[in-house]
């Protein structure tokens, strides 16, 4: 019998552990404060937005927010940057991206000082994650495929992992966390010739490509743990589905 790996039972552990973090941290006097940079009003946004504050209120995290129009100018975008990176007071930085294309967002990414770069834009957080050392934040979505093994006690020392996808986002980052954690880790993608027998060798795989059905029932067998961290739109069954085919 196949067992779900749900994401809510996580979330609620997560979620008590950080309070009981930001209490003592509020015990010395500190107020763990997020900030969100955010430009113009795109729904995507707006919603992921709410989602934030409502986590964070949660635990007890403030949220400070910066919202532009969406034709701001890039000087503009850059003195808010300055203004987070000088505030000792904010924590962590949530900048809402694309930025409009009249921006430059490689070079208001750079600007960010990675040390309050929770979402992993910067160069030097990509260091932290690629070199696994303790600078900037590594991004949610590979940390969140890290936390689910840990969670459900999936053992990651010397297992074989078979990572499907190759972005700066999941694909690349939670290789190196894998391999972090003593894993023997194949990165695979969408080229990958074979790809349903370097898969059906894996104890664990970890499916990121961003295109549906890349993982089909002939890729996996009895007795591995599979994380889809796929979000896409299936035209014919008109609905979100990851990036399985099974």
């Amino acid at each position: 019998m196949a067992k779900l790996l749900k994401g809510a039972p996580v979330s609620a552990a997560l979620t008590e552990d950080l309070v009981g973090r930001v209490v003592a941290l509020e015990e010395r006097g500190i107020v763990p404060t997020l900030a969100i940079v955010r430009v113009g009003e795109r729904d995507d946004d707006l919603s992921y937005e709410r989602g934030a504050e409502k986590r964070c209120g949660r635990v007890g995290v403030s949220v400070r927010k910066f919202v532009l129009s969406p034709d701001c100018s890039q000087d503009e975008l850059m003195d808010v940057i300055a203004k987070v990176n000088a505030d000792e007071s904010i924590h962590g930085c949530l900048m809402f991206r694309p930025l409009p294309k009249t921006l430059d967002g490689a070079t208001a990414c750079a600007a960010l000082d990675c040390a309050k770069d929770i979402d992993c834009v910067t160069a030097g957080s990509l260091y932290g994650v690629f070199a696994n050392r303790p600078t900037g934040f590594p991004p949610c979505t590979a940390e969140a495929c890290i936390k689910l093994l840990d969670y459900y006690g999936i053992g990651l020392e010397g297992a074989r992992v078979v990572v499907v996808g190759r972005s700066l986002v999941v694909g690349k980052p939670v290789s190196c966390m894998l391999q972090a954690r003593n894993a023997t880790v194949t990165m695979c993608h969408t080229r990958t010739k074979n790809l349903a027998e370097e898969l059906s060798r894996a104890e664990v795989i970890i499916a990121a490509a961003g295109h549906i059905r890349t993982v089909g029932s002939d890729c996996v067998r009895e007795g591995q743990t599979v994380i889809d961290v796929g979000i896409n739109w299936d035209e014919k069954e008109e609905r979100l589905v990851g990036g399985r085919g099974l």
